[in-house]
């Protein structure tokens, strides 16, 4: 049966440095949920509390309403993925994946049918008299991944596991490991670093940086209303495109580093004067004629990618990145201007990095 896990104001210490700090979320059963940050945001930590590796400095770990902080590792009912596959060198593909069915007294019989049915189900059936040493990155992946599977846990958790793998094979395991829990349907805590994976793999996301928790929602969620400038600034592939603007004292203007200014469509009085930072996707600016509603974009680098290109600049020495058709031609050191639609907007307190909840239009 899947799990239910609740983490309840989870906090962990390391003499003065705070790796998890309050942290709270639900993970309802057979959901997907993919933590995400960038390396040293504690999320690795989080897992190892999780699991019962680490212990806890105060708060909560509750698996299926049961608080489980003393309970030993391996009577959680829970099966973790490592970032470097943790295989045993001196056992065959087989004995790697009916090892610790075996530690936990299961019977010769039901062992073999449990390796039997997972091989199958990862396409392992042909490797399993091999070494880990004559298996490729991907391979040993699947075999990390099928020895927890045998277990059949309540509570999967992954920690980075394709980090190890090429551009080419994480996507390959990330759609295989979409159809698996599909098909398994245990729930499934997934760190990483990669936004992309977060976006792919997570039914919601968690966010993390500094042992603390940004924002939590659906991959939608995250990418069109990111709660924050990190947010912002992690979540999508290249990132949003951030500016430091101000509002002139009659609320119709904005200036962009005391220089360039942009006409709003519709006054903002409230606003009048206050620094906000401005936030734009690159595929959300358009290119097109001078006028008092455009950004000036002097560009500095073009990537080509076959069906789009990336056009990297500047607007008044802040960078910029817009996401354009292939077929547009664009030149090192030419200027051009950015246009864009009032909804596609996003605006934060240039103190706090939040949210302005505040609808505004250019």
């Amino acid at each position: 049966m899947a799990a239910t896990l609740e983490l309840r104001r989870l906090s962990k210490r390391y003499e003065a440095a705070h790796a998890l700090q309050e942290v709270s979320f639900v993970a309802n059963e057979g959901e997907f949920v993919v933590v995400v940050g960038p390396s040293g945001c504690g999320k690795s930590t989080l897992l190892r509390v999780v699991a019962g590796l680490d212990e806890i400095s105060s708060g909560e770990v509750v698996l299926n309403g049961r608080v489980v902080n003393t309970i030993e590792p391996k009577d959680r009912d829970i099966a973790m993925v490592f970032q470097n596959y943790a295989l045993y060198p001196h056992m065959s593909v087989e004995g790697n994946m009916a090892y610790g069915l075996r530690m936990r007294g299961v019977t010769k019989p039901e062992i073999a049918k449990r390796v039997r049915d997972v091989a199958q189900l990862l396409e392992l059936t042909p490797l399993l008299k091999r070494m880990p040493r004559e298996l490729s990155g991907g391979q040993r992946q699947r075999v990390a991944i099928g020895r927890a599977i045998v277990r059949q846990p309540s509570l999967f958790l992954f920690d980075e596991p394709l980090s190890n793998l090429d551009a080419r094979l994480r996507a390959q395991m990330r759609l295989e490991l979409r159809k698996l829990h599909r098909r398994l349907g245990v729930t499934s805590i997934y760190v990483t670093h990669d936004q992309t994976e977060a976006m792919t793999l997570g039914e919601r996301i968690v966010v993390m940086i500094e042992g603390r928790i940004q924002q939590i929602g659906s991959p939608t969620e995250i990418y069109e209303r990111p709660a924050s400038v990190f947010v912002a600034s992690f979540i999508g592939s290249p990132p949003m495109n951030l500016f430091k603007a101000t509002f002139a004292a009659n609320g119709e203007w904005m200036t962009f580093s005391g220089k360039v200014d942009l006409r709003l469509a519709q006054a903002r009085p409230n606003l009048a004067g206050a620094p906000v930072v401005l936030g734009l996707r690159p595929e959300h600016l358009r290119c097109g004629s001078r006028d008092e509603h455009a950004l000036p974009v002097t560009i500095d680098t073009i990537e080509t990618l076959g069906f789009e290109q990336l056009v990297y600049g500047d607007v008044d020495g802040q960078p910029v990145v817009l996401r354009v058709p292939s077929h547009e031609v664009f030149r090192p050191g030419e200027t051009t201007w950015a246009h864009f639609a009032p909804e596609s907007v996003h605006y934060f307190n240039a103190s706090t990095g939040q949210r302005l909840n505040t609808a505004l239009t250019c």
